[in-house]
């Protein structure tokens, strides 16, 4: 099983730029189902997607590929003639807010996020707007989530990806490729990667993910990644302690970092004695987390913690 996303996930992309097309089409060649484009200005046409099927994503598929989106004005347009059920946004900020609440409003199930520098203020208005909606948000500033050879949405590399049955949440883009890459090394796989960014307004957030997985019987295992600033690594060992009934380890980002400087994500700066690495990881020790000391030690502790289980 899975969590967010699956085969039977059906895709739309908002935002259908130079960028937005390059990962559309490497969700395509994926296997993700992708049924429309939203682009007010290029209503009525049709986006064309050919090339080379990554066979590293859905199983028994032709070499190549060719597929036809259709394109629509608005999300609900596209919602009424596909049925889809998520949607991804490659927006550029200034008007990624605007995106985002089109989609809550069409209550889309699923809106994923890979937008990067969207003011906070713009997601404040956003968070309060779907106080009380259907629809979950992922992101922003993240690499989307991935179901392996099921389902790609977002900016994550495949190939690295293998079907397992360990569920991975990450506020870093990069360390989310690091340690998806030792756990298929490792023989542990995953069962669904979810990258919800680091940005300090955001949707889905670590206790989130969490609880999913928590409830998914496929998932035997957690790793979570995060990095200093806030205090939603320490909330989500409070949640872990509490609730959690899988074995979880982590691996905190930021431990060299100087007091009060921002250190690449929004979210990452430490502030009024809150927020730094030592406090997160011995938060999460408590809880018995399994907490790598480096980046290449992820898998390991994602072993040894599964040992200790």
């Amino acid at each position: 099983m899975s969590v967010l996303v699956n085969k039977d996930t059906k895709l739309i992309i908002q935002g259908l730029g130079r960028f937005g097309h390059f990962h559309a089409d490497k969700s395509i060649a994926y296997g993700t189902n992708i049924v429309a484009a939203v682009h007010p200005s290029k209503a009525g046409q049709i986006a064309t997607f050919e090339g080379e099927t990554d066979h590293s994503g859905v199983a028994n598929r032709a070499d190549r590929y060719k597929e036809e989106v259709p394109i629509f004005a608005t999300v609900r347009d596209a919602i009424k003639a596909t049925a889809a059920n998520a949607t991804v946004i490659f927006v550029p900020p200034p008007f990624a807010a605007d995106a985002i609440m089109e989609a809550v409003e069409a209550e889309i199930p699923l809106i994923i996020t890979i937008t990067e520098g969207i003011p906070i203020m713009d997601m404040v208005k956003v968070k309060s707007y779907m106080e009380g909606k259907q629809s979950r948000l992922v992101g922003p500033n993240c690499p989307g989530v991935i179901t392996p050879h099921e389902c790609r949405i977002g900016i994550m590399p495949g190939y690295i990806h293998q079907a397992g049955k360990i569920g991975v949440v990450s506020r870093s883009g990069t360390l989310t490729y690091e340690a998806v890459f030792q756990l298929t090394n490792n023989g542990l796989g995953q069962t669904t990667a979810i990258g919800i960014g680091g940005d300090p307004v955001n949707g889905t957030n670590f206790i989130d993910c969490l609880k999913m997985f928590n409830e998914d019987p496929e998932t035997k295992g957690v790793i979570m990644i995060g990095e200093i600033g806030g205090t939603a690594e320490e909330e989500a060992a409070d949640w872990i302690k509490a609730n959690m009934t899988k074995p979880v380890a982590a691996f905190i980002a930021g431990t060299t970092a100087p007091k009060g400087k921002r250190m690449g994500h929004a979210g990452a700066i430490i502030s009024g004695g809150k927020g730094t690495a030592a406090d997160k990881i011995a938060a999460l020790e408590s809880a018995g987390v399994v907490v790598a000391q480096t980046p290449s030690d992820m898998g390991d502790a994602m072993l040894e913690a599964m040992k200790k289980a």
